[in-house]
């Protein structure tokens, strides 16, 4: 059982003591940071927040004892009740709010649960915004409103299709162009709200839809990130139906991965790489990602004549480099798209729509599309290290040692050398160098691996 405090949010698992768990007592005192911190922050008489939740089992328990503490404080909210990230982020501007909170352990399992906590814009906080909420809720320095200031609660179930409207109107997506290349793909919704969302903006792009797991019941099939070893069913289930391709999300839908026509993996990473093929192809333009995903998007990035900058790990971090770059695509290599023109957050509607368009307008297969990319293999490692070693004087040792390489230090250590790359970044929890490695072939990625935890333990001298 694990209670995550970040200044990302709060996430936990449901159950067990307070403190330690994300418990009623937990979810209260950290809704009650995040309402006070609005107040000093946006200086208003009276606010009003979005509040939105995936499907998972806990989302109503923990969505009442939220909406009820904001309440407390004299806040208004606007409940759209079962909902999408992607889609609480556009309705908090849309609805001219002072923030919002999504309800949602994105691809954590069944027990787990987390606020995810926005700012006006419907964007993630900041770190000094994370670090003065996280500082509130250690103070329990709460004032509650008066019983005739109390907050009111506002219900909207139209958000999901104010959503998709948005998407349908973006200048890049041509419902027309979609519905002519008559697609038949596979939605795995992972019982959670991607299968009401994802199925329901297929068929307004006039694509048939085979769904498998899309009842927002919360109980997930299988472990809700979608990585390959946990996507069988729905890879047997493409080739079975002769389908297109397969569109995967997971529960809160910022993240997208697409199963190729032939029921192989698309890759997570190149999620963004064809998404910005097509984007880059009509508009000249930069992007972003962070530190740890591929090479290919600069690679697609360069091909176009635009610029490819590389952001620390972290959506927020993304955005801001996104902004002082005029990226006009961006996100990260779990497959999260980030689509300014749309919203500064990962929404796999607009990645959904934007790689329809790209596959309508190019023809072939999927797999031909994935074959026609710079291939690129990750290899993702760690190495545990002792307590009293000093993590950071182990990177600053290894920046060292490659000083004559491309190196970059704004999140941890990462070396780019002419045909790969190797990023190091030490966890904040345990001691632990987190080894993330990419080349031409899974061999050389794993190699450079391996190397590279040599080096570190000889410097370490363990």
């Amino acid at each position: 059982m694990t209670l995550i405090k970040s200044i990302s949010g709060i996430r936990g698992t449901i159950g067990g003591k307070p403190g330690t768990n994300l418990t009623p007592i937990d979810a209260v005192k950290f809704a009650a940071a995040y309402g006070i911190w609005l107040k000093q922050y946006s200086k208003k008489e009276k606010l009003t927040v979005v509040i939105g939740r995936d499907a998972r089992i806990s989302g109503e328990m923990i969505q009442n004892i939220v909406v009820s503490t904001l309440i407390g404080l004299g806040i208004d909210i606007i409940d759209l009740n079962l909902s999408t990230t992607p889609t609480v982020e556009i309705a908090v501007p849309m609805e001219k709010a002072d923030g919002g909170i999504i309800l949602t352990a994105s691809h954590n399992p069944k027990e787990w649960n987390a606020l995810k906590l926005l700012n006006e814009k419907g964007e993630f906080l900041d770190a000094a915004q994370g670090a003065k909420i996280l500082e509130i809720a250690e103070q329990e320095n709460f004032d509650f409103a008066e019983v005739d200031d109390l907050g009111i609660i506002t219900r909207n179930d139209a958000y999901i299709d104010i959503h998709i409207d948005e998407v349908l109107d973006l200048p890049l997506v041509d419902k027309e162009v979609i519905k002519a290349a008559k697609f038949k793909v596979v939605v795995d919704g992972v019982n959670s709200t991607g299968g009401i969302a994802i199925p329901q903006l297929l068929k307004e792009l006039g694509v048939e839809v085979v769904k498998l797991y899309c009842e927002p019941t919360g109980h997930f099939p299988h472990n809700p990130e979608p990585l390959k070893e946990h996507l069988g069913d729905i890879c047997a289930l493409v080739v079975k139906e002769k389908a297109d391709f397969g569109i995967v999300v997971d529960p809160d839908v910022d993240r997208l991965a697409f199963i190729s026509n032939d029921g192989e993996m698309f890759g997570e990473e190149y999620t963004l790489v064809a998404c910005a093929d097509y984007v880059l192809g009509k508009t000249k333009g930069n992007t972003v990602s962070n530190l740890s995903s591929s090479r290919a998007l600069r690679d697609i990035t360069e091909k176009h004549g635009g610029t490819y900058e590389a952001a620390a790990v972290g959506e927020v971090n993304v955005v801001t480099k996104m902004k002082a770059n005029n990226a006009i695509i961006g996100g990260e290599g779990n497959g999260g798209i980030i689509y300014p023109e749309s919203h500064y957050g990962r929404d796999s509607l607009v990645g959904t729509a934007l790689f329809l368009m790209l596959m309508a307008e190019r023809g072939g297969t999927v797999k031909e599309l994935r074959d026609s990319y710079p291939s690129y293999f990750m290899s993702k490692k760690k190495i545990e290290l002792t307590p009293e070693l000093d993590v950071d004087a182990l990177l600053v040792g290894m920046e060292n040692k490659y000083k004559d390489e491309q190196v970059t230090n704004i999140d941890g250590v990462k070396i780019d050398f002419p045909e790969n790359w190797v990023h190091l970044r030490k966890s904040n929890t345990e001691p632990i160098i987190r080894i993330y490695t990419e080349a031409k072939s899974q061999a050389e990625a794993d190699g450079l691996a391996d190397r590279i935890i040599s080096e570190i333990k000889e410097i370490a001298g363990i």
